[in-house]
């Protein structure tokens, strides 16, 4: 059912194509709520960003800046959505992942997406 929520939308990288799964808010908070096996959401944005402009409770940061130095703390046994502000920083972190074997959905619309939809967030 969840995978019907999901559209893909493809972007060259040097000569191959990524495909990145993609999720609004409002589908998320509908999986976050029915999800029956482990989601991760991961917040790519910066550590002041993620602190002072809030974030989507249980959701852990990992900078953009240093996600490739510790992609070996992420599980490749479940679906990480990744977060930024806006959708952009979060579809690049999602291309990186996935060319490393990773499950990932891009959180379309980010945090700014996220606070639209009037969903609760710390």
């Amino acid at each position: 059912m969840l995978r019907s929520l999901f559209s893909s939308s493809k972007k060259s990288q040097g000569s191959r194509m990524t495909a990145v799964k993609q999720i609004n808010a409002a589908e998320l908070h509908q999986w976050l709520d029915e999800a029956d096996k482990p989601l991760l959401l991961v917040d790519v944005r910066t550590p002041g960003e993620f602190e002072y402009d809030g974030h989507i409770g249980g959701s852990q940061l990992f900078p953009l800046s240093s996600l490739m130095a510790r992609m070996d703390e992420l599980p490749k046994d479940q679906t990480i959505v990744c977060v930024c502000r806006s959708g952009a920083r979060s579809y690049t972190a999602c291309e990186m992942l996935a060319s490393n074997g990773f499950d990932v959905v891009n959180l379309s619309g980010g945090m700014i997406g996220w606070k639209r939809a009037n969903f609760l967030y710390k």
